[in-house]
């Protein structure tokens, strides 16, 4: 049996007997006027975090969700694009499609607003998905990519490239550890599946993001996930995890490299007006202005005195150069 097997087999359970927690940190619910979750949806809300934000979802986009789940975060962007088809929802596992299709039905009892054809329900792999090229505005995955070995990752990256539109956005969480981990830990499939053992650093994540094309990369949050205790799995020293929130934009990239947004600041505090590098980028005194990883490291290399440029917080919430 191969760890994709064993992931459909663990997901297939899940789909049978909701187990609420089963493998990652509860997504929060978002609480929008009309908007109501039948009980089952709930109990089977499987993610480490929060993915798309309701400005990823304005002019009515069409929005792909891949490793649907109960069906609860089809229904929060159907709330934003109430039309037929407009939300596509694609998994694997042939129970968790039926126990979806499920809680939508109970879904449109519950929300006058909400009609069962604005979600468009597919059989198919990340891998491989069942989804036209250039052809959806918004993709996401919520704690699924880091199930993937490294090969699997990039098909599964390029495949969410390849379907969405010029611009179009990736939003993505997903675990990362910065500590190495035994193979015993890494081959154990049964953790990679419980979204535990697959986890990559940071920046190794993001070079695969970028490695597949796309020029912008915005790191949205970062916050602490799970700790592998020597009590209570085989390793010496106790491994800590977090969930990272990334947006990945169908931008192109840019001849000196991708914009990866950290949560960096850049601040001037001189005696002039303005500072102006030539470069795009206009700094007013004591007005803090996001910058890309790269337009940091270019500031800092000016050597000036009189401008601060802040560490990555991991948490940028849009706006800034580029």
């Amino acid at each position: 049996m191969s760890y994709l097997d064993t992931t459909i087999d663990v997901y297939k359970q899940a789909a049978e007997t909701p187990d609420v927690g089963l493998c990652c940190t509860t997504n929060p619910v978002w609480q929008l006027p009309g908007l109501s979750m039948p009980k089952r949806m709930l109990d089977m809300n499987y993610g480490c975090g929060s993915t798309v934000n309701p400005r990823d979802l304005v002019n009515d986009p069409t929005v792909l969700y891949v490793g649907i789940g109960g069906g609860m975060e089809l229904l929060q962007f159907a709330y934003f694009s109430r039309r037929p088809g407009a939300i596509i929802g694609v998994d694997v596992v042939d129970e968790m499609l039926a126990a979806c299709g499920e809680n939508l039905i109970e879904a449109e009892a519950q929300n006058d607003w909400f009609r069962r054809d604005f979600i468009d329900i597919r059989k198919g792999s990340a891998l491989d998905l069942p989804v036209a090229d250039n052809s959806v505005d918004v993709a996401a995955q919520n704690c699924l990519f880091n199930i993937f070995k490294a090969d699997d990752l990039r098909v599964a990256l390029q495949e969410m490239y390849r379907v969405l539109k010029p611009h179009g956005r990736l939003v993505m969480s997903d675990p990362t550890c910065e500590q190495p981990m035994s193979d015993e830990l890494r081959n154990d499939d049964r953790l990679r599946a419980l979204c535990l053992t697959g986890s990559l650093p940071l920046q190794t994540y993001l070079n695969v993001i970028t490695g597949i094309g796309f020029g912008t990369v915005e790191v949205r949050a970062k916050r602490a996930y799970r700790v592998l205790s020597p009590n209570h799995y085989r390793t010496n020293e106790l491994i800590y995890i977090e969930s990272v929130e990334i947006c990945a934009i169908k931008d192109p990239m840019p001849a000196d490299g991708p914009c990866i947004f950290t949560g960096r600041t850049a601040i001037y505090f001189g005696n002039d007006d303005h500072f102006d590098d030539h470069k795009g980028h206009v700094l007013l005194p004591n007005q803090p202005l996001a910058v890309c990883d790269k337009t940091a490291g270019a500031l800092a290399a000016l050597g000036r005195d009189d401008i601060f440029i802040s560490p990555s917080t991991y948490f940028y919430d849009g706006g800034g150069c580029c």
